[in-house]
């Protein structure tokens, strides 16, 4: 059977399991993996699906170890007295108060690399915040969803160029400015497109009844102590290498996690672990898939077929492949299309190359039938039709999408500035 007649029947397959049938989509994408092995007469291909499922072993190693941290800072009260300091602070003017929200919305995603883990935790604290305010319910999912692949693109922990980084043996360093180019313009530009003209302001009275209960009075300084540890060893190496030695992101946020269970409110850690184990799932999913392709020819063919592409429509390929893709996965557009657009673009700047590029792939968090960043924030408000909440996206996904392209068309210029 032809290479590209397998993969089009293993998308089509992950499409009817994961939309029609409502299946989870880490086993959508594992019993796709298997058919396409089927069809490709490899068999049940036990191997390849072992091996694949621990093809992004590193990411959920950072992804399981980042999602402990939050729930650690989320059971802890930690996550809930900071957010309720910061709209305590900026409540008073729009701007400040919708950035103030997008930055909280992100933070998650800034350090676990996920959308997901944003929209499921600051999410659900600031949804009921935003509503109260005016914000009508689809657009507040909108915003958090588009604050999740804010979050998941900003740095310091950006896994879509993780991945790309390790296919073209670059090392994650120097992306921090190139990725704030990206994301602040577009946290301003969003926050203030779905939400200045419907955001009310309220008294303070009345916005201290909105806000989340808070632990401050009780722990003081010590409630800080689990952010303080993770900011120490992520800058420290960088400043004191020969005092802090660098450990690596997850046994950093293993100790951010130990320490935070000293300090706020007390909870079983046993449960919230458990908790953060879910999303692994679809990774696992990824990498079968993934291995499956390549197995098959499938990944081959598609490589090759963008590789071809002129270069006047190299930058439109890139612009429709990466979201669409990301339909599997955003992680999986990163690994299979991210790496030969870096190749192809190797006349720019690599690092600069995959920071845009990576703005490009998130986009995937938005693109049925997986949508996680939709799925998800359709569920923070209660919206069981997640479609009605990616209709308000559009015009944001559209912000992120030419803010890519532009970067990758501006590389050489941001190169001589920043780099």
């Amino acid at each position: 059977m032809p290479d590209h007649v397998i993969l089009m029947t293993m998308v089509i397959l992950f499409a009817v399991l994961a939309m029609g049938l409502k299946l989870p989509i880490g086993v959508s994408l594992a019993l796709s993996a298997l058919t396409g092995a089927l069809l490709g007469g490899e068999g049940l291909a036990l191997r390849h699906l072992v091996e694949g499922s621990f093809g992004y072993f590193d990411t959920i190693l950072i992804i399981l170890t980042a999602m402990i941290f939050m729930k650690v800072l989320q059971a802890s009260g930690i996550l809930d007295t900071i957010t309720a300091h910061l709209l305590r602070t900026f409540y008073r003017r729009k701007i400040p108060l919708l950035l103030t929200v997008m930055l909280v919305i992100m933070f998650p995603g800034m350090i676990t690399g996920s959308s997901t883990a944003a929209v499921l935790s600051t999410g659900t604290l600031v949804a009921p915040v935003l509503m109260k305010l005016g914000l009508p319910k689809l657009k507040t999912a909108a915003f958090i969803a588009m604050g999740g692949i804010l979050g998941m693109l900003a740095p310091p922990v950006n896994i879509l160029v993780m991945i790309m980084g390790g296919g073209v043996d670059m090392p994650y360093v120097g992306l921090t400015i190139p990725l704030l180019i990206i994301v602040v313009p577009l946290a301003l530009a969003i926050a203030s497109w779905l939400g200045y003209r419907d955001i009310k302001i309220m008294d303070s009275a009345s916005m201290n009844d909105l806000l989340p209960e808070t632990v401050e009075g009780r722990f003081r300084f010590s409630l800080y102590m689990p952010l303080l540890v993770i900011f120490v060893f992520m800058i420290g190496p960088h400043v004191i290498e020969a005092i802090i030695p660098d450990i690596g992101i997850p046994a950093i946020f293993l100790i951010g996690s130990f320490t935070g269970i000293f300090c706020g409110r007390r909870f079983n850690i046993l449960r919230i672990t458990q908790e953060a184990i879910p999303i692994l799932c679809i990774l696992a999913g990824v990498g079968m898939f993934i291995q499956v392709m390549t197995l098959t020819g499938g990944r081959g063919w598609t490589v090759t077929s963008f590789l071809s592409l002129s270069p006047v429509l190299l930058y439109l390929g890139i612009s429709i492949s990466m979201p669409l893709f990301g339909a599997v996965s955003a992680y999986g557009s990163a690994s299979i299309l991210g790496v030969p657009f870096i190749l192809a673009l190797i006349n720019k700047n690599a690092i600069v190359t995959s920071a845009a590029l990576s703005a490009v792939a998130g986009l995937g968090d938005l693109m049925p039938p997986t949508a996680l960043a939709g799925i998800f924030a359709a569920q923070v408000v209660g919206e069981k039709n997640y479609f009605k909440v990616l209709r308000h996206c559009l015009i944001p996904a559209f912000l992120v999408l030419a803010m890519g392209i532009g970067v990758l068309l501006l590389s050489p210029l941001i190169e001589k500035l920043v780099l």
